[in-house]
């Protein structure tokens, strides 16, 4: 448990209903959905190997998509140390096939429209009426990108998840525009391993 909550990094402002999950605490089940809409088991995927679960608000967020981009650059090194990425965000599995096929990821994207596993996790709330107006003078409809009409979105996080289902390190943000760094991801999961190493 120490060491575990050692790696925990965890910036989080204030934003209602959020109370992200920390180091030492399990991942819930889910329920997710793959690009192909199919169920996806989160605790499952645990058992297998080690996870870099990262959620971002979605295909729509070009924030989201440069940091889904360094992602890929980072993938190699976080394989190497026995990670799989799973990259989650609201939009609806028909959504996620558009950013596949707009860029070249190698790793898994999963649908959380319902935002259940994001409540779960402690990361979801709720978009004010205000923000959602201003979206659409965007051109962004978080209904038709959920296809569902809760308004949710995840405070943009990252979880790296053990065999054991625990988290060994938590980082979420509640602003937007800041993620963290493919470098500071691949320092936190090294510590993980070696942590884990006798």
């Amino acid at each position: 448990m120490i060491k575990r909550t050692l790696l925990a990094l965890c910036a989080v402002a204030v934003i209602a209903d959020a109370k992200p999950l920390a180091a030492g605490e399990s991942i819930p089940a889910g329920p997710l959905k793959t690009v192909d809409g199919e169920s996806f088991d989160l605790t499952a995927a645990a058992r297998e190997q080690r996870l870099a679960v990262i959620y971002y608000r979605g295909g729509w967020c070009p924030y989201c998509n440069t940091h889904l981009a360094q992602l890929q650059e980072a993938e190699p090194e976080l394989r190497a140390l026995g990670y799989r990425i799973l990259a989650i965000s609201p939009d609806q599995p028909s959504k996620m096939k558009e950013s596949l096929e707009k860029g070249a990821m190698t790793y898994t994207l999963l649908s959380d429209s319902s935002m259940d596993a994001a409540k779960a996790f402690g990361i979801a709330f709720e978009v004010d009426a205000a923000t959602i107006k201003k979206y659409e003078g965007y051109g962004i409809d978080l209904e038709a990108a959920s296809g569902e009409a809760h308004h949710l979105l995840p405070v943009p996080s990252v979880f790296l998840v053990g065999t054991d289902g625990v988290i060994d390190f938590a980082y979420s943000n509640p602003d937007y525009k800041v993620r963290l760094e493919p470098a500071a991801l691949l320092a936190a999961a090294k510590a993980a391993v070696e942590a884990d190493t006798p």
